[in-house]
């Protein structure tokens, strides 16, 4: 249980309400839970979305590069793995119809993007730094920036969707959604460092972030609700 006082104030269905349970382990069934973004191999351009949309338009907002690595309960690096990317815009709002936040969408911005790790579980995007939005609740509550990250392990039916921050945002001492993690150690693992080193190859206007997610032992990247 979470030992903050912030009551979560998200969507309440997003919660389960029921165990888990086992997925029938047939081709049929894992086609259901595939990727969302694209029907392709992966490519270098599916991880940068300041360049992933239609025209030829720039997105609006301040470009980031987000790094890490994928390393499993021991610290080995997972290679070769799929990870999924999907935000809000500069303003705070998704490019999706479900999304009735009044702030306005960016028409050269998908907020969506994958990519594979490497050999040494590293993966990279490029992107726009989402901005803060509303919740819509009585209280006036507001998330924090984050990104959503959806990562597949050996087939589409193993599946881990997180959420990640950044440091020093104000909001992340109000974010309900943060603070659903079980204590302050596993909110810092879920939050992102700023990275003042050279930029990266073909990302030389774009500040750095660095987030590494580590899939079980004692110090996981805690996914909340």
């Amino acid at each position: 249980m979470p030992t903050s006082p912030i009551p979560y104030r998200g969507f309440p269905l997003r919660r389960p309400t029921r165990p888990p349970f086992l997925l029938p382990a047939d081709p049929e069934s894992a086609e259901l839970y595939g990727p969302v973004f694209g029907q392709t191999d992966v490519s270098a351009l599916d991880s940068d979305l300041t360049r992933h949309h239609s025209g030829s338009g720039t997105p609006i907002g301040e470009r980031i590069t987000v790094t890490g690595r994928l390393l499993d309960n021991r610290g080995r690096p997972i290679p070769h793995q799929l990870l999924e990317l999907w935000q809000a815009n500069a303003a705070g709002r998704y490019a999706h119809q479900g999304d009735q936040h009044d702030a306005p969408l960016d028409p050269h911005f998908t907020g969506a993007g994958r990519t594979l790790t490497d050999a040494d579980g590293r993966w990279t995007f490029t992107t726009i730094k989402p901005g803060p939005y509303p919740l819509g609740t009585p209280d006036h509550a507001w998330r924090a920036a984050h990104l959503h990250f959806s990562l597949f392990g050996r087939a589409f039916t193993q599946r881990l969707v997180t959420q990640m921050y950044f440091e020093g945002d104000p909001l992340l001492a109000h974010d309900s959604v943060l603070h659903a993690a079980p204590d302050a150690e596993a909110r810092h693992r879920l939050t992102a460092t700023y990275t003042p080193t050279p930029p990266l190859p073909g990302c030389p206007t774009s500040l750095t972030y660095h987030w590494n997610i580590v899939l079980g032992g004692p110090s996981p990247t805690v996914a909340p609700a």
